[in-house]
C-alpha cells in the first residue's frame, strides 16, 4: 500500500524551477527518505493534511513550535484580532511589552530579553553579544549541536581532540571557522584541555544543553554542571541555546530543567506560537551593551512584529498554566513506552529515547548516545520506518537526525492508536 502523491508531485516539480532543490530549507526536500515531498495544505490539532487529502498524525509540529498543535483557537483568535489593527508598524507596541513580562516575571535566569525574528538571527546577534561584552573572540561549540546558519557557527571539528573549527559549508571564510573551537559532547577532560590552551581568547561557551538538532543527545548533567563551573572560574560566558528545548521540557527550559543558570540564553519556534519570533536574554549587566543603550548593534525591520508578538502571548499563556509540562511528559512516556516495550520483547535494535515532549527513534538499541560521533551514518532503517509510518497515517520530520514533538492535541486516545502503528510498522521493517 502507498499513499497517492500525485498533486505533491506535481508542485514539487514546479517548485524546482523556482527554488535551489525545490524547497526553502533543505531538509524538507525528502533527501533522506523515500518519494517526493508532501506539499501540506492545512492543519487542525496534531492531524495534517496535503495536497492529495492523505491525513497523518504530525509528530513533527513544524518542527517544534506548535506545542498546542495546529491552529490552536486561542492562538488563532489572538492572531485575528491583532491583524485587525495592521500587521506592521515598525514602532514599538503594547504586545512587545506584554510577551516580555509573561516570560520574565517566569523566567529567573535573565533579567531583559531582545525579539528577533528566528532561532538563527537570536543565536548570531547574542554571539556579537558575547563578543562585544567580553572584548574575547574566540567561542567553543560541541560537535552534534545545531545554532543556525549564521557563519561562525557553521563548522565541523577538525582532526585532534582539541581543535579550531572547519567550515561545513562553502561560502564561510576559514578564518571566521577557526574563531571557533569545537569539541565533544560529554567530554570534560577535552573541555579543559580547550579553556586551558585558549582559556583568554574565548568569549563563550555555546551548547544546546539538550541537543536535539543530531539526534537526542541527552547530556548527563555532571558535564553540564562542570562546564559551567568551568566557565565561571575562567571569565566565559555559558551560553544556553534554547531554541528547542526552551518553553519546551519547561517553561524556562532546559536552564529549568536542569536548575543550571546560564549567562546568555536564545529561544525560537515555541516562543512564536507558530509565527516567526526569536529571542535572546541575558543579565542586565550584559544586555546593557546592546544597541541603543550600548555599542554592540543588532536591528530588525519586524523585530517585535505584534501579529508574531499576539501569537506568542497567546500560546505561552497556555504553557504557563500549573501542571502543563508534566502533562506534556506524561503523555509523551505513555506513547512511546508500549512502543518500547514492544520492541524489546521482540529484540529488535530499536529504542525511543525521550525527554518532556521530544523524542527521538535511535536505532541504535538501548545503547545510549551522547556524542554525535556515536550515531551509525547509516538511515537506512529510518527511511524505511519514515515510509512504512507515512502509508499508516503518521508523518514524522523527514530525517532520522531530527526529533519529533508531542503537542497537547495529541490526545491520548490519538497516542494510543499512533503506538499501534508504530509497532505494526516496525514489524514490517525488521520482518
Amino acid at each position: 500500500m502507498s499513499i497517492k502523491r500525485t498533486t505533491s508531485e506535481s508542485l514539487f516539480e514546479k517548485s524546482k524551477t523556482y527554488f535551489p532543490g525545490g524547497v526553502n530549507s533543505p531538509v524538507r526536500a525528502f533527501k533522506s527518505v523515500d518519494g517526493a515531498p508532501l506539499f501540506i495544505k492545512k492543519g487542525n490539532g496534531c492531524i495534517i493534511t496535503d495536497e492529495d487529502e492523505n491525513e497523518f498524525i504530525d509528530f513533527c509540529c513544524s518542527w517544534g513550535p506548535l506545542i498546542l498543535g495546529h491552529n490552536h483557537p486561542k492562538v488563532y483568535e489572538k492572531v485575528v484580532t491583532t491583524l485587525q489593527n495592521g500587521s506592521s508598524f515598525g514602532a514599538p507596541t503594547r504586545l512587545e511589552n506584554e510577551l516580555a513580562e509573561l516570560i520574565l516575571e517566569r523566567n529567573p535566569y535573565i533579567d531583559k530579553i531582545r525579539f528577533v525574528s528566528s532561532g538563527t538571527e537570536a543565536v548570531m546577534s547574542a554571539l556579537r553579544l558575547a563578543r562585544g561584552f567580553t572584548g574575547k573572540d574566540k567561542v567553543i561549540k560541541f560537535d552534534g549541536c545545531y545554532h543556525g546558519h549564521s557563519d561562525s557557527l557553521l563548522v565541523n571539528a577538525g582532526s585532534g581532540l582539541v581543535t579550531l573549527g572547519e567550515s561545513s559549508s562553502a561560502g564561510v571564510p576559514a578564518s571566521f571557522a577557526q574563531e571557533t573551537l569545537v569539541l565533544p559532547l560529554n567530554d570534560i577532560e577535552a573541555l579543559k584541555a580547550c579553556v586551558a590552551e585558549y582559556k583568554d581568547q574565548i568569549a563563550c561557551a555555546i551548547i544546546e544543553p539538550i541537543p536535539a538538532n543530531n539526534g537526542l543527545l541527552l547530556q548527563e548533567k555532571t558535564f553540564l554542571l562542570a562546564l559551567r563551573e568551568i566557565c565561571t572560574e575562567n571569565g566565559i560566558l555559558l551560553f544556553f541555546d534554547e531554541v528547542i528545548s526552551g518553553f519546551r521540557v519547561a517553561f524556562s527550559g532546559a536552564a529549568e530543567h536542569y536548575g543550571i543558570k546560564p549567562d546568555l540564553v536564545t529561544y525560537g519556534k515555541i516562543i512564536g506560537g507558530g509565527l516567526p519570533v526569536g529571542a535572546y536574554g541575558a543579565s542586565s549587566e550584559i544586555m546593557a551593551r546592546i544597541s541603543p543603550d550600548g555599542n554592540v548593534y543588532q536591528a530588525g525591520t519586524l523585530s517585535g512584529n505584534p501579529v508574531a508578538m499576539a501569537a506568542g502571548i497567546a500560546q505561552l499563556t497556555e504553557c504557563a498554566k500549573p501542571g502543563f509540562y508534566e502533562d506534556q511528559a506524561k503523555r509523551t512516556l505513555d506513547f512511546i513506552t508500549p512502543i518500547n516495550a514492544h520492541v524489546k520483547a521482540k529484540g529488535y535494535d530499536f529504542e525511543i529515547v525521550s525527554i518532556g515532549s521530544i523524542f527521538w527513534l535511535n536505532f541504535a538499541g538501548n545503547k545510549t548516545i551522547r556524542k554525535a560521533s556515536q550515531i551509525d551514518p547509516d538511515m537506512t532503517g529510518f527511511r524505511h520506518l519514515h515510509s512504512a509510518l507515512l502509508k499508516r497515517g503518521i508523518y514524522l520530520g523527514p530525517s532520522g537526525y531530527e526529533v519529533g514533538f508531542v503537542s497537547t492535541a495529541h490526545t491520548p486516545e490519538i497516542l494510543e492508536k499512533a503506538s499501534v502503528i508504530f509497532c505494526d510498522a516496525l514489524d514490517e521493517i525488521y520482518a
